[in-house]
């Protein structure tokens, strides 16, 4: 899938995400072709799993990818409770050809207001409503 997405076009990362020995979903990284910067191959294929599956919750299943995610990925992998990734290239080799995501993660270690786009918080009494509304549902769904 990385090959066939650079010959059309996109990024050179592919993805699969498989449960009990059969791949659930694949997908490739298509930042470019579908000008979408969280198209990355770990989320198309997060994306379709779930689909597939009818749930957010993947923790039956095992992620292959061309990459050591990137911590966007990384991110979505935990949230979706992915239980094992396996990887080919590293992240030292995604920034030899100037994928480098290094600078995410020197920013996370930045208090807010230092940061190259700072968070700001605004409005937080009138956003806590939303929150107590939420906790007080009685027939929401956990994630």
């Amino acid at each position: 899938m990385a090959d066939e997405s650079v010959k059309n076009g996109g990024g050179p990362f592919g993805a699969v995400i498989v449960k009990d020995g059969e791949i659930i979903a694949g997908s490739a990284n298509s930042v470019t072709i579908d000008n979408d910067p969280t198209a990355h191959a770990e989320v198309n294929t997060i994306r379709k799993a779930c689909r597939k599956l009818g749930t957010f919750d993947l923790s039956d299943c095992v992620i292959y990818t061309s990459c050591e995610p990137c911590p966007m990925c990384l991110g979505a992998i935990y949230w979706a409770r992915i239980k094992r990734i396996y990887y080919g290239n590293t992240k030292k080799d995604a920034a030899d050809i100037n994928f480098a995501d290094d600078f995410i993660y020197k920013e996370l270690e930045q208090r807010k207001e230092k940061r190259f786009v700072p968070l700001i918080s605004l409005l937080r009494n009138e956003a806590l409503k939303t929150f107590r509304a939420w906790e007080a549902k009685k027939d929401k769904v956990e994630y």
